[in-house]
C-alpha cells in the first residue's frame, strides 16, 4: 500500500495554526527524506497533536516489524517489544505527547562524521544511506566509534545510540521498506506519511523544545 500523501490546504491550515491543528513534520523527532528541488517537497511523516494519544502502537509495530523472528521456516513480525522500537513517544506534563525518531536528514551529518574510508566499488563508509533514503549501518565494516551518534546529538537532537551489546549505532529508521508501519497502524490518525515544503519550522528541535512550544500554545503555561 503506497501511503504517500499530497500536502494538502488543511495541512497547511493546521500547521499555520500550530496550537489549533498541531501538524508538524517531525524533524529531529521524525523523518526529513528528501527535497524535490523543482517543487522544494520534501516527502515526511507529519504528526497531529491533536490526535496523538501517546498510546505507543507506533512503538509496537516499529519493533515488530523491524525485529521479526522465524516461525518453521517461516518470518514473521516479532513481539513488538517496544524498547527496540526505532520511534520513541515522550511524554509529558502538562499532557503532551511526543513521537521521536530519525529525520533521514538530506545533509545526514551522522553519515558525514563516519571515519570509515568509502568503499572503493560501492562508495559508502560503513553508515549509509540506502536506495530507500534510510540511514543504514555495515556492522562488518563499522568500527562502533558512534561519532554518527555524536553528530546526531550535537546536530539533530540525539536519536542514533549504541547497542549494549554490539556496541553499533541503532535506532536510525528504516521506512519499514517504503510503508512506515507506524503511519500504517497508527490507531488515531495522528501519522501521516505526505509531500510537503522542504522549509519548515520546527524541523530541528528535540522533543522537550517542542513540548515547551506546544505546552505554551495549549496551556498557556510557561515551562
Amino acid at each position: 500500500m503506497n501511503n504517500t500523501k499530497k500536502y494538502t490546504r488543511r495541512h497547511f491550515l493546521q500547521d499555520m495554526a500550530f496550537g489549533g491543528g498541531g501538524l508538524i513534520v517531525l524533524g529531529t523527532f521524525g523523518f526529513r527524506i528528501f527535497k524535490d528541488k523543482e517543487q522544494n517537497l520534501i516527502k515526511a511523516i507529519s504528526v497531529n497533536f491533536e490526535k496523538c494519544t501517546g498510546c505507543r502502537t507506533c512503538e509496537t509495530v516499529c519493533s515488530a516489524y523491524n525485529h521479526p523472528i522465524v516461525i518453521d521456516s517461516e518470518k514473521v513480525n516479532g513481539l513488538g517489544n517496544p524498547h527496540y522500537s526505532n520511534i520513541k513517544v515522550y511524554h509529558f506534563n502538562p499532557d503532551i505527547d511526543i513521537p521521536s525518531t530519525c529525520a533521514l536528514c538530506p545533509d545526514a551529518p551522522c553519515i558525514d562524521a563516519c571515519p570509515v574510508a568509502p568503499d572503493m566499488i560501492t562508495g559508502r563508509k560503513a553508515l549509509y544511506r540506502d536506495d530507500n533514503m534510510s540511514i543504514k549501518n555495515d556492522t562488518e565494516r563499522c568500527i562502533g566509534c558512534m561519532q554518527c551518534a555524536k553528530a546526531c546529538e550535537n546536530l539533530r537532537g540525539g536519536i542514533i545510540h549504541s547497542n549494549p551489546k554490539t556496541h553499533k549505532p541503532e535506532g536510525m529508521c528504516t521506512l519499514c521498506d517504503g510503508n512506515p508501519q507506524c503511519v500504517e497502524n497508527c490507531p488515531f490518525g495522528a501519522l501521516d506519511y505526505i509531500e510537503m515544503p522542504a522549509d519548515r519550522d520546527l524541523v530541528n528541535l528535540a522533543p522537550a523544545k517542542i513540548a515547551e512550544r506546544l505546552i505554551k500554545q495549549l496551556y498557556n503555561i510557561n515551562v
